[in-house]
């Protein structure tokens, strides 16, 4: 009930205007939407989570709110996606709401501060949360020198991550979604496996390294993606990104604004990439569910599809920090099920 006058006031501002307030209202005022954490530790990527839920990269870009963030109840909280420099992002307008579909529409381009600005805010963290960072390239940075740019953010926060992804699956930096295959795909990885290696030996700490993938994938693609994660070595998988399909928002106002879609409308595009990738996957291989969770049943499908964890970033915004905990509750009493 809380949640739903706090959303009402914020849905009356332009939906990136609403972004920033609510951030900054949380760190300000975090006790309004405190809560505890539920209570069902898992271990998984050498990692032990105080439960399976947590915040999807995108909301905290610049880890400037994430001990706040984890005081919702999260069991694993995600920051970035950050760049070796600071960028703005795309031109304004760049967010837009689609209440009716439970959607969001964002062109945000990796807008940040730069890895210098989110390696000073970790360190200066107080609390001890699960802390995962998301890492990407600069939009000025071609293709085919990708690869510094993803060396350089991987080295940059390796020794303050719990878990590094690599996100080569935004829609909003022109030609990301390339790094995704074939030869270019085996070809980073490879570069930033070996450079994981290197800092597990220079630093004596291991620190798992994940790939983002997009949901507007078919079987083929995935099996492939599947193959190449697996020849390389690479710790897990989180599926997925947002959609650049409108299918599920055809005639809906900004529908055919450009970037990614999020939300209920990715939903079962998710679940199907899930799903394609558990089959292709050795049977233990870590994967990580985001895309549409609106209800804790729909975490609980992600664990059905085959997710080891689930992530939430559109539903937090349209359910507020009760989703969370319902959510981590009920995949909790899935598991107990299962016993």
């Amino acid at each position: 009930m809380f949640y739903s006058f706090i959303r009402s006031v914020l849905f009356q501002l332009d939906a990136e205007t609403a972004h920033n307030v609510a951030l900054h209202s949380i760190k300000r005022m975090p006790f309004l939407m405190a809560q505890s954490t539920v209570d069902d530790p898992v271990e998984l990527l050498g990692i032990q989570f105080p439960n399976r839920v947590g915040l999807a990269a995108g909301l905290d870009k610049n880890a400037d709110y994430f001990e706040e963030l984890s005081g919702l109840g999260f069991g694993f909280v995600e920051v970035g996606t950050v760049t070796p420099k600071a960028q703005p992002g795309n031109d304004k307008p760049r967010m837009f709401r689609l209440p009716k579909h439970q959607a969001i529409i964002n062109r945000l381009g990796f807008n940040n501060k730069g890895v210098e600005h989110l390696v000073k805010r970790i360190k200066a963290r107080k609390k001890t949360a699960v802390i995962g960072i998301n890492i990407g390239k600069n939009k000025t940075t071609p293709n085919e020198n990708a690869v510094d740019d993803y060396l350089l953010g991987l080295t940059a926060v390796y020794e303050l991550a719990d878990y590094i992804t690599v996100n080569i699956s935004s829609p909003n930096t022109p030609d990301l979604r390339d790094l995704q295959f074939g030869e270019s795909l085996r070809n980073l990885l490879s570069s930033l496996k070996e450079k994981q290696i290197d800092l597990i030996k220079s630093t004596n700490k291991v620190v798992p390294l994940l790939v983002k993938i997009a949901p507007d994938l078919d079987e083929d693609d995935v099996n492939e993606i599947a193959q190449i994660l697996v020849d390389e070595k690479i710790d897990g998988v989180i599926a997925t990104n947002t959609t650049i399909s409108r299918e599920e928002v055809v005639g809906a106002k900004f529908a055919d604004e450009a970037g990614g879609l999020s939300g209920l409308p990715v939903q079962h595009k998710s679940n199907q990439v899930i799903s394609l990738l558990r089959k292709a996957l050795p049977e233990n291989y870590p994967i990580i569910g985001v895309g549409g969770v609106m209800t804790a049943e729909d975490a609980v499908d992600k664990i059905k599809a085959g997710a080891d964890l689930v992530q939430i970033y559109t539903g937090f915004i349209y359910n507020g920090p009760d989703l969370i905990t319902q959510a981590a509750n009920a995949i909790k009493k899935l598991f107990r099920q299962k016993k």
